[in-house]
């Protein structure tokens, strides 16, 4: 039988049939490059563009309407067709300018919507027709599947934190004879070495560090033997299906080297505590995992995420082990791989789960740490050169860096409008009715078509916020790493930290915090321009005065990013709807259920009141199809139809069981994927505006009870009153 190449699988395999006929495929290739060259160069009035945009724009809005593959594919052509012409237009028709300043400043903007432009093709070919890979069943004969060495590796993270990945990684549906569990502790912690012992699995330690977690595993690579390796974060909970659903592609494609699964992570992410989107926006990783991951599927260009993976332990020892040479070892593994000629796969289903990181400080250290590898290896292994990578592999590791390198272009949109509204300068040497008619259907034609493609992983707008908070940390790095790839060192992202108060954090606010205040100036200036200083250029002052407000929006949610919620629970509280019952002393039960949990404890539905004494000793109840596992535990709260219980001290079987039932289920974790609705872009926008009148109250009153402290300290003043709390 012959077998189907993993990468025209199930509905993509129909879709792209026809186009793997060579000659209709050279035929269609001329044809598009003849109509989108003649459309993006031919010259037009203001008249005839303004009746070009509107009607693209309309035909656009009814393809919108339509579903599937082929719509999106034709809206992305029409985009591809208006953002080229308007780039064709910035180049020919608006840099004629005599003044130095207006050329040095207009050759920036240009800089950053070349960058943009470039970036918004390549994100079209990564994410036009994701493979939608399915897991293959493995053989009926469990003595026929193969073994599998499970890295966890750690260095200075508690032990609170690692522990219930240990547990779950025991818990995995695998013969037991053809799976072990490795705890990599860089930390060489006695606590380690005995919570190893007395769960079973093995305690690996090296006697230094060199090159980080990279090293750590390859360390650990040379003293295991199994076929395959299992890597996990060791915040990174696997559920029980995780290998059966990763293994089955390697049976049926011999020069697959790797499969990864999605990064998803069950507690708030520093964005979405900050700012109280937890659930009901995606977040910054969920384009990543749920489309583009997809995307580069279609083409082998999967790219190793560093956790919950499995590798053939043969390929990856031929290139050399885990890359040491960036910091971003895992996505230069994977490029490795793929000069010799391997595969790698991806299949969007979660079967794990993490921690997010809980500061921004912490998260903008770890996106730094991503900055700088990829701009390394950009440097010193460029995917565009060297031997052994097809076209579309190329294309999809160079977006992947590019993607890395937005901190100037990103500044440089933050500031542009400014170069008009305090020195006058035209950036854009055009009329404002030209730059509407050229620029806005750029612009609409790329949010709607982003819109349809991203819609259900990534809301309109909000990436700006996130890079608008980033921009300057990124820009430092990289800017470095392309100079020097050999500056810098790998940082641990820290995991499972609290946070005792809030806080403004203001070191990391003050990039954004110093662009507020340039933008406000802008304003001030282009409300004095609107006066008598300029009336022969109106349109251009509210155009740029437009603009500067959109920063000014964006900033002001970037400001109340940097207010730093409290975060006082070491076990977060994970929303579950599962069946349990409670075992009361007296004999008597109760079945229930919950409705959320934590390693801690249980919240639980009744249902009927219950009056429970806080304290109150019983045993829960959780069910792993027929077989119940019961947990001592103790009231912690009783409010009529609802009860929260704490466990009590659990032995380690008791741990296995409740992760088994809880975390390690293969359904929890797939059931939430995805799941966002599609928003419309004035709801998205209406929303971040409101998150950033918020921030803009909390910078007042961060300033003024600063401004109040610091005024008692130099007139001798009581104590300073208690921390500010968040307004509402």
């Amino acid at each position: 039988m012959k077998k189907t190449s993993p990468h025209r699988t199930g509905r993509s395999s129909q879709g792209l049939a026809l186009f793997e006929r060579q000659p209709l495929r050279a035929i269609a290739w001329i044809v598009t490059l003849l109509v989108l060259g003649a459309l993006v160069v031919t010259p037009m009035t203001l008249q005839q563009q303004l009746t070009l945009s509107i009607g693209v724009f309309v035909l656009a809005l009814v393809i919108n309407r339509a579903k599937g593959r082929y719509a999106s594919l034709a809206m992305i052509f029409l985009s591809v067709i208006v953002s080229s012409r308007y780039m064709y237009w910035r180049v020919t028709e608006t840099m004629f300018m005599d003044n130095p300043l207006d050329l040095l400043l207009g050759l920036g903007l240009l800089v950053a919507e070349i960058y943009a432009f470039v970036v918004l093709l390549l994100g079209y070919v990564q994410t036009a027709w994701p493979l939608e890979r399915k897991p293959i069943p493995l053989p009926e004969d469990s003595s026929t599947w193969p073994t599998v060495d499970v890295f966890i590796p750690t260095y200075n993270e508690a032990l609170s934190v690692v522990r219930s990945t240990v547990l779950a990684a025991q818990s995995i549906d695998w013969p037991q004879d053809k799976i072990k569990i490795h705890v990599l502790d860089d930390g060489r912690r006695a606590e380690f070495r005995e919570f190893c012992q007395q769960v079973g699995v093995a305690h690996v330690t090296r006697d230094n560090n060199r090159h980080a977690k990279a090293g750590n595993i390859n360390a650990a690579l040379k003293n295991t033997t199994a076929e395959f390796v299992a890597i996990f974060d060791c915040d990174h909970i696997p559920t029980r299906s995780f290998l059966q659903i990763a293994m089955g592609w390697f049976g049926h494609d011999p020069k697959l080297a790797m499969v990864q699964l999605p990064h998803y992570f069950f507690s708030a992410d520093p964005f979405e505590k900050n700012l109280d989107t937890f659930g009901t926006v995606p977040n910054e990783g969920e384009l990543f995992y749920g489309l583009i991951q997809d995307g580069n599927d279609l083409w082998n260009a999967t790219f190793f995420c560093g956790s919950c993976a499995v590798l053939r332990r043969t390929m990856v020892e031929e290139v050399g082990g885990i890359a040491v040479e960036t910091v971003t070892e895992d996505a230069h593994t994977a490029l490795k791989l793929h000069r010799l000629g391997y595969n790698t796969a991806y299949l969007a289903l979660p079967q794990a789960a993490g921690l997010a990181t809980e500061s921004l400080s912490g998260h903008v250290g770890q996106r730094i740490r991503w900055a700088r590898g990829m701009a390394q290896i950009f440097r010193i292994d460029n995917p565009m050169f060297g031997r052994g990578l097809k076209w579309p592999q190329r294309l999809c590791y160079v977006n992947a860096m590019l993607h890395f390198l937005y901190g100037l272009p990103r500044l440089i949109y933050l500031t542009a409008p400014l170069a008009y509204l305090l020195f006058g300068a035209s950036v854009i040497h055009a009329s404002a009715s030209m730059i509407f008619a050229y620029a806005l259907p750029h612009i609409f034609h790329a949010n709607l078509t982003n819109s349809r493609i991203q819609g259900r992983f990534r809301y309109l707008f909000w990436n700006e916020v996130y890079e608008a908070v980033l921009a300057w940390y990124i820009f430092r790095p990289t800017l470095v790493a392309l100079i020097n790839p050999k500056l810098g060192s790998f940082n641990v992202t820290a995991k499972g930290g609290l946070i005792q108060k809030e806080y403004f954090d203001t070191s990391i606010a003050k990039a954004s915090l110093f662009l507020l205040a340039l933008n406000f100036v802008g304003v001030v200036a282009g409300l004095w321009r609107l006066t008598w200083v300029d009336p022969d250029n109106i349109a251009t002052v509210w155009l740029n005065l437009a603009w500067t407000f959109y920063n000014l929006v964006i900033l002001g949610a970037c400001v109340a990013a940097a207010n730093e919620s409290r975060q006082l629970r070491g076990a977060h509280r994970i929303a579950l709807r599962i069946p349990a019952a409670l075992h009361f002393p007296d004999g008597h039960s109760l079945r229930c259920h919950t409705y959320d949990f934590s390693s801690s404890g249980l919240g639980i539905d009744l249902p009927a009141d219950l009056s429970a004494e806080d304290g109150a000793p019983l045993e829960v109840a959780l069910f792993r199809g027929e077989v119940e596992s019961r947990f001592p535990a103790t009231v912690r709260f009783s409010r009529g139809k609802r009860i929260g219980v704490q466990f009590e001290p659990l032995s380690f079987a008791q741990e296995r069981a409740l992760v088994q039932c809880t975390t390690a289920r293969a359904d929890i974790w797939a059931a939430r994927w995805g799941n966002h609705p599609r928003v419309a872009a004035h709801k998205v926008i209406g929303h971040i505006a409101s998150i950033s009148m918020v921030g803009f109250r909390q910078m007042f009153a961060h300033y003024y009870h600063a401004s109040g402290r610091k005024l008692r300290r130099l007139t001798g003043g009581g104590a300073e009153p208690a921390t500010a709390k968040k307004p509402s």
